[in-house]
């Protein structure tokens, strides 16, 4: 397939992408709509080549007990990702990939943790959103770095945090999870407050990185090293 504008296949436009985004946003749930949570999942993703495309790519899901924070299950899917990487428009280079493997896994999760952001994003759809709307499941926008927004440093205990603001609108917290470590930036995917999505990031996390998607990281690393030597 050729290639349009910044490498957007040629039947896309990056106006088209941002009108998906748009009308992703429009339906997007941020309170909370679930009974109990008694797992939650992390979803992670890694390349063969960054800088490539298309290249190899591997999905990773851990479940956890809320309880115990340990694994109850896991799946790691391999393909092929053929859309470029630009920035705000991660989803569509990632997501298909993210929906084979929530089709495949046999357990699914109360609530979703995706290595990435929910609405702290310019319009309000980033793929923490994006893979809530589109499954309908409890998503969480859980990131290492800002994309968008401003916001003041919290506190150095952990359990503190401050809000992610765009124009005087709270569009995520930014949240210490470890004292001494850098915070991260937690939003609402779909489906779930901030509020109950920062207690839940507390909760399952005993490092910088809650550990769904901290154990989703590491297993993904572990299969993309055998895979590749």
């Amino acid at each position: 397939m050729g290639r349009g504008e910044e490498g957007v296949p040629q039947n896309l436009r990056i106006e088209d992408l941002k009108r998906i985004q748009i009308e992703c946003a429009k339906k997007v749930i941020k309170e909370d709509d679930f009974d109990t949570v008694e797992t939650v999942g992390g979803m992670d993703l890694t390349f063969e080549s960054i800088d490539k495309n298309p290249t190899r790519a591997w999905a990773s899901l851990v479940v956890i007990d809320i309880r115990t924070l340990k694994t109850v299950y896991n799946l790691v899917i391999e393909d092929v990702v053929t859309f470029p990487y630009i920035p705000t428009f991660l989803a569509f280079r990632e997501m298909p990939l993210l929906l084979k493997i929530y089709d495949q896994a046999k357990v699914k999760p109360d609530v979703y943790f995706i290595d990435g952001q929910g609405i702290a994003h310019p319009r309000g759809c980033g793929i923490a959103s994006h893979f809530g709307v589109e499954t309908g499941e409890v998503s969480v926008g859980v990131a290492k770095t800002k994309l968008f927004g401003y916001y003041r440093e919290p506190g150095p205990s952990r359990g503190s945090y401050s809000y992610l603001k765009y124009r005087d609108r709270v569009i995520g917290a930014v949240v210490r999870t470890k004292e001494g470590s850098a915070p991260i930036f937690v939003s609402t995917g779909h489906r779930i407050s901030l509020k109950t999505a920062i207690d839940l990031v507390l909760k399952t996390s005993k490092y910088r990185v809650p550990e769904p998607t901290r154990l989703a990281h590491n297993l993904l690393q572990t299969v993309r090293r055998k895979s590749l030597f």
